[in-house]
């Protein structure tokens, strides 16, 4: 695996700013126990570099191999699973969803009130494909670590069913139960971030036939060579496996899962499509240069160059960005001169988001992993750490700084 930052038109100089402001900022400081960045551009590897520790309690280096939960960063890979089942013919993106999923046929959407007195109307639209994949259905993500006390009516009502992405649910039984909860708002009128995507997973499930893991493993894992990403750790792959932490109030850095005992080493019946998949950076990096590529990586399709394209535009009603539609703070991205595509966002205006990459589209997870595909400068960077939660530093904002001030050409 050559890596050249000049052949990929970097100073060599400049893009080493990388590993010098995050030992100085976070790893040397104790903010972040260690972290990986990848940068290719053009398809030459311009950066690659471990730093600090995967696990601090042992005191194990980070290791170029080494596994990471990367929970929203699963979100790309259901949209692209489900995209394949589109290049089928099998549904259009204005289908409404309740072909496949008889249950939300006479949905119904919140007007006021809670509990008992909450009211409610049957929904104005009804929740399509289209939807789904760019978080405008109506749904919510039920709170996510909002205090009971502060959380909007219609998340208590997930409470109350259990609505969960830890749920012990079949994908089937969840998007049944989430038939019983109303929708935040009317499909299609605004954008909030939510259990979409652990829809989409079983909309692969039923359009497909197959288990939504096994689909993801024949049809994208096994022809891009993904070979540690999935949703179970296998025993033999344990010690590769990254500890995660959380930033406690008092700032300090706490072990929230240890890979020795995590659940991830369990089977389940519920694969999250919105947030259930281990990988590894390189693994990562396949998928989104097959992406780069347009969906094609070592002679394996994954899908059609226009199928991506239709997936990089702003599917926002009136071309908007999200500080026009978003509800709620909660997103793997700021809102901003953001659109939103199929399963990804989008850069649509450097001068409001304050940032380079016009055009490029990108994702994030929970732990604070990180990626973006930049076409204009056709260019890749991936950045795995496992500190909850994402939003405690702007590592893509900082990273974004160094990486394109380091272009030389």
């Amino acid at each position: 695996m050559e890596i050249s930052a000049c052949r990929a038109g970097f100073s060599a100089e400049r893009i080493e700013r990388i590993a010098a402001h995050l030992n100085k900022n976070y790893i040397d400081s104790g903010k972040i126990a260690g972290c990986q960045v990848l940068v290719a551009r053009r398809g030459q590897l311009a950066y690659y570099k471990s730093l600090g520790l995967m696990d601090r309690e042992r005191g194990k280096p980070m290791r170029e191999d080494t596994i990471f939960r990367i929970y929203s960063m699963t979100k790309p890979i259901t949209a692209v699973a489900l995209m394949q089942l589109y290049e089928r013919g099998l549904f259009q993106l204005n289908d409404p969803v309740h072909r496949v999923i008889p249950e939300w046929r006479s949905l119904e959407e919140y007007v006021s009130g809670e509990g008992a007195l909450m009211e409610t109307r049957p929904a104005q639209a009804h929740i399509t494909f289209r939807h789904l994949l760019t978080h405008t259905a109506g749904l919510t993500y039920g709170g996510g670590s909002i205090a009971d006390a502060n959380l909007h009516p219609v998340d208590r009502v997930y409470r109350s069913l259990n609505i969960s992405a830890t749920s012990s649910d079949s994908l089937q039984d969840f998007v049944k139960k989430l038939a019983r909860a109303p929708l935040r708002y009317t499909p299609g009128e605004r954008w909030m971030y939510s259990f979409a995507s652990d829809v989409c997973g079983h909309l692969v499930e039923a359009l497909s036939g197959q288990s939504f893991d096994r689909y993801l493993q024949e049809n994208i894992c096994a022809p891009l060579d993904m070979q540690d990403t999935s949703f179970v750790i296998a025993p033999s792959k344990l010690e590769r496996f990254a500890a995660c932490y959380e930033r406690a109030a008092d700032k300090s850095l706490r072990l929230q899962d240890d890979p020795l005992s995590s659940s991830y080493s369990n089977s389940r019946p519920f694969f999250a499509g919105g947030s259930g998949l281990v990988s590894t950076t390189l693994d990562y990096y396949r998928f989104c240069d097959s992406l780069r590529r347009g969906g094609e990586l070592n002679g394996q399709r994954i899908l059609g160059p226009r199928t991506i394209e239709l997936m990089k535009m702003n599917h926002l009603p009136g071309g908007r960005d999200l500080t026009q539609l978003a509800i709620g703070s909660f997103a793997e991205t700021a809102y901003e001169g953001t659109g939103f595509g199929l399963g990804l966002a989008s850069t649509l205006n450097q001068v409001a988001t304050g940032s380079f990459g016009a055009g490029d589209y990108y994702w994030g997870g929970l732990a604070s992993t990180l990626f973006w595909v930049d076409p204009k400068e056709d260019m890749i960077v991936i950045f795995m750490a496992q500190l909850i939660p994402s939003a405690t530093f702007n590592f893509r904002g900082q990273l974004k700084n160094i990486i394109y001030s380091a272009i030389s050409d």
